[in-house]
């Protein structure tokens, strides 16, 4: 069942959507902290551990100018992390519900480069909120994605508001008014103490939201710089795992067969459905391969999982269009 799960997540990273890797990063934090809350209870004889506090600190946001000037990365890693149950579903909904259609009218490549600068608005609403009030009398952490999903919330509405949403008891609610009962009940929640801090962050990722709508209108693409700087940490990392052109590749390497030694290439062990027709695992395997280029190749399968479905692969041609997908 795991490989199974771990499998299903391979795919959906290598051809799955945006908003999809987002909400599995969000979820894959929230279990991995979780699980240390539930740990570091029981080896603390049940009660609250001091060093569970500390890896939220590492991973969370403040209105402390030296929390922030001593931990930079959490400028991003606080938009991913959740410590409640509810807290996770609730933005996991609205941003697969509304980060789609948002997806679908302004291009997927823009969804992870805005739900970045929503959380980043966030955040900044919220320091100097806690800076500039009486509000930072007292130390405070932030942490959430609501800030991100609110931007791309508005975003959607902005530029979809007659987009027609079904809800559960109520039917077809058009979007502009689902945006506009959410904005408002963070206007409204201001009056209140309880979380202002979440408060100002999601006014942030609000505000975000809008002013990329309104600059995209007029031609500017807000997330542009955003995107260049992905691609540039996304090259850097993989320039990083490739060898160096000076790294020589490995010789051939010795095989022997009926008592006798054969030299074959390192690495050129071929998958079964590359094998030649005839042979016994070739009856699962897609059309005969010998002599098709890499491409080639990669088209029989794709073939294959239009005519058949992806479950008709077998394990040998999802590694084979796993590794694929990530070549270059």
């Amino acid at each position: 069942m795991l490989q199974s799960i771990w499998d299903d997540v391979r795919r959906e990273f290598s051809f799955g959507n945006m908003i999809n890797k987002i909400i599995i990063v969000n979820v894959s934090v929230y279990l991995v902290v979780s699980l240390m809350w539930v740990f570091l209870r029981i080896f603390n004889g049940w009660e609250d551990s001091s060093l569970y506090d500390s890896i939220v600190r590492l991973l969370a946001v403040s209105h402390d100018w030296w929390h922030m000037l001593t931990r930079p990365w959490t400028l991003l890693t606080h938009m991913f992390l959740h410590l409640t149950f509810w807290h996770l579903l609730w933005n996991m909904l609205f941003l697969f519900w509304f980060g789609r259609i948002f997806g679908d009218l302004l291009g997927d490549r823009r969804v992870l480069p805005l739900y970045i600068l929503g959380g980043l608005a966030g955040f900044l609403a919220y320091f100097f909120a806690y800076n500039l009030t009486s509000l930072g009398a007292q130390p405070s952490i932030a942490y959430g994605a609501s800030g991100a999903v609110l931007c791309i919330l508005v975003a959607t509405g902005i530029f979809a508001p007659d987009y027609n949403i079904r809800l559960f008891i109520l039917g077809n609610v058009r979007l502009k008014y689902i945006v506009f009962f959410s904005v408002m009940v963070q206007v409204l929640a201001l009056g209140s103490l309880d979380n202002i801090g979440g408060t100002f962050d999601h006014l942030g990722g609000v505000a975000m939201g809008a002013i990329f709508a309104f600059y995209l209108r007029q031609g500017t693409d807000l997330t542009q710089p955003v995107a260049r700087f992905l691609r540039w940490v996304e090259n850097t990392w993989t320039g990083l795992l490739q060898p160096s052109k000076e790294h020589k590749t490995a010789g051939p390497r010795a095989a022997y067969r009926s008592g006798q030694s054969v030299k074959e290439p390192a690495g050129k062990t071929r998958p079964s459905f590359m094998r030649k027709a005839g042979s016994e695992s070739s009856k699962t395997a897609t059309p005969a391969s010998d002599g098709l280029t890499h491409q080639e190749q990669v088209d029989a399968i794709l073939e294959k999982i239009k005519d058949r479905g992806y479950e008709s692969l077998t394990k040998d041609e999802k590694d084979f269009l796993f590794r694929a997908s990530n070549r270059n």
